[in-house]
């Protein structure tokens, strides 16, 4: 049997819309308001039930930044700002998971115990992530055969960031921290990015199916685990857009295997011991270099070091338009520099002239075959930006590392993947028994399933649309429509193709939920036609209401005696009646009146 050149498997972390996971507030944002209150903490890693101390945890800890919170009186409380102890999970949540579990074919666990899992990154005001295993072992059906679904579970989500390591300090919403998220990770049994993206999908259909998914950006996300032989397990974090997950799957399966190439080059190349960081500061006392003139006038120091054998080697491109030269630098950020500068660069674009490098290559003692790393910031800050890049290229095999999404769909460094010594107990919330009754009730509210609503869409619209709603983040707002009374394909078209002309047009419809509902109210009572949905909804966009639009643009609906005087006054002509009202006459309602005239 061959072996496989790919394994992959994906995590979905998708936001609940129910209310918060361990206080009552409720899980709506504030982006646009400003806060009620604003605290400034430090966080510092724990140690685990082990006395270990997870390597994640202590990188972030090095840093020894400050954290801001921003609090909002409607949606933030005392357990948001970790002044007093969580309440029981909320239920509505709980039973949500239990019933995707079920859809899933899981083993729903016996107790529901949460545990605190270590986060100093700031997105959490306690230092740690509440969350709780809700089942193990499923598994669903796909195109490529069935994929496992290893675990469930139900977390908080983080607080939201607005600023990044400025002046030492990190920025944060509490708003958004606290609203349940859906964890569901999958085993490593998908085989292509076009299998992964599949699958995505699918789990996030499954989601949206229950009607209590939560809509907009960054309400769900995806992290996907790529490994191939030889290579190890890397985790991309942050996959927002579906098209793109295909184009991260190969690019990281060439990145590690353009690592295994550059790897055999290095066989022979040993790594110095302790490689002795130099300051170079007086090389560049006259340099015509803005950047780093910039920083010597600040106070910064230029701090580098040799590496032995590696001429070449920095510049050996690993991802589309990223050197290995890139991956340290990455590493190097994580200290709180903005970069390196190496040899195998054109230095000549930074302004360092050919006396500076020669001079670098001296006092450094660079040979024929090695390279040089250097950076320019305050001294302790450089030697620690430093001591990451030596560690990272003494490194003689592939390791396992969380990394960040780009837009291009490369990826970049952020931190070592965690360890077991950063889940522990949370001792401030009891387990929670899961009985039969339980499973039941989770079932109903967990809704009827993807199968049952592709069935249902089915029977409701034609197959191309079926098609796009069941994967459409406005599922929930179209059942609602046809609740209402709306035809189904007039629902749809509204969603699916007139908001996103209008979008494409710049009007945003921020609410489509509410401003829809409001819309077709309107529309079912008879007020105005189909066709003049397209030129009410800008109206809408800027905050008017629909009585208000159909006054000041006569677009009110002509039907009754005005619709036969018009009709008789066209002399039954259609196709002229249509032309000067098509906005306000329904043309199966004139067809009707003039078979019957």
């Amino acid at each position: 049997m061959e072996e496989p050149i790919l394994k992959c498997g994906i995590e979905i972390h998708q936001r609940l819309d129910t209310g918060k996971l361990f206080c009552r507030c409720p899980s709506t944002l504030s982006e646009d308001e400003k806060p009620d209150l604003q605290i400034i903490r430090n966080l510092r890693a724990s140690e685990s039930e082990m006395g270990e101390l997870d390597r994640a945890a202590r990188l972030e800890q090095e840093k020894q930044l400050d954290f801001k919170y921003d609090a909002f009186r409607r949606n933030c409380c005392l357990v948001e700002t970790d002044e007093e102890p969580p309440l029981p999970i909320d239920h509505e949540a709980l039973l949500l998971v239990l019933g995707v579990a079920q859809q899933l074919n899981m083993r729903v666990v016996d107790q529901v115990h949460t545990m605190r899992k270590i986060v100093v990154d700031g997105s959490n005001t306690s230092g740690f992530q509440r969350t709780a295993l809700i089942a193990t072992n499923g598994f669903m059906e796909t195109s490529q055969g069935k994929v496992g679904i290893d675990t469930i579970a139900v977390e908080e989500e983080s607080a939201g960031i607005l600023e990044t390591e400025k002046s030492g300090l990190k920025h944060y919403r509490l708003d958004r921290l606290g609203i349940p998220l859906i964890e569901l990770a999958t085993s490593p049994d998908i085989v292509s990015g076009e299998h992964c993206k599949e699958v995505a999908e699918k789990i996030g259909m499954i989601l949206r199916a229950t009607g209590k998914a939560a809509r907009g950006l960054g309400t769900i996300r995806q992290d996907v685990n790529i490994s191939i032989p030889q290579g190890t397990r890397v985790e991309i974090k942050g996959v927002q857009d579906l098209k793109l997950i295909p184009k991260i799957v190969e690019i990281e399966v060439n990145r590690q295997k353009n690592l295994l190439t550059l790897l055999e080059k290095l066989k022979g190349v040993q790594p110095e011991e302790n490689p002795q960081v130099m300051d170079l500061t007086e090389i560049f006392a006259n340099t015509e270099s803005g950047l780093i003139n910039r920083g010597i006038v600040s106070g910064q120091r230029v701090m580098g070091f040799r590496l032995q054998g590696h001429k070449g080697i920095l510049g050996t491109e690993l991802q589309p338009g990223k050197r290995y030269g890139t991956e340290l630098a990455d590493y190097a950020k994580t200290a709180g520099v903005k970069g390196i500068i190496h040899s195998d660069e054109e230095l000549s674009k930074y302004k360092i002239s050919s006396e500076e490098f020669t001079k670098l290559r001296e006092n450094l003692e660079v040979g024929e075959e090695d390279a040089f790393v250097f950076v320019v910031a305050e001294e302790g800050t450089a030697r620690m930006a430093l001591a990451r890049v030596k560690e990272r290229a003494a490194l003689r095999e592939i390791i396992g590392e969380t990394r960040k999404v780009n837009q291009d769909g490369t990826s970049a460094y952020m931190r070592p993947l965690p360890g077991k010594a950063r889940m522990y107990p949370e001792t401030d919330i009891r387990a929670i028994d899961i009985t039969q009754t339980t499973l039941i009730e989770a079932k109903q509210r967990a809704g009827e399933g993807l199968d049952a609503k592709k069935k249902k869409l089915d029977d409701l619209l034609n197959p191309e649309m079926a098609k796009r709603m069941i994967k459409s983040r406005h599922l929930k707002t179209f059942e609602k429509l046809v609740e209402m009374g709306v035809e189904p394909m007039l629902a749809a078209a509204t969603l699916e193709d007139t908001l996103v002309a209008l979008r494409r047009e710049g009007v945003e419809i921020k609410n489509p939920e509410t401003t829809l509902s409001d819309l077709f109210e309107h529309y079912l009572k008879g007020e105005f036609v189909k066709s003049a949905i397209i030129e009410i909804l800008p109206a809408m966009a800027e905050g008017k209401g629909v009585l208000e639009i159909l006054e000041e643009r006569q677009l009110h609906k002509i039907s009754g005696e005005p619709l036969k005087k018009l009709v008789l006054e066209h002399n039954k002509n259609l196709g002229e009646i249509m032309k000067n009202y098509r906005l306000r006459v329904d043309a199966k309602e004139v067809k009707e009146l003039m078979n019957s005239l």
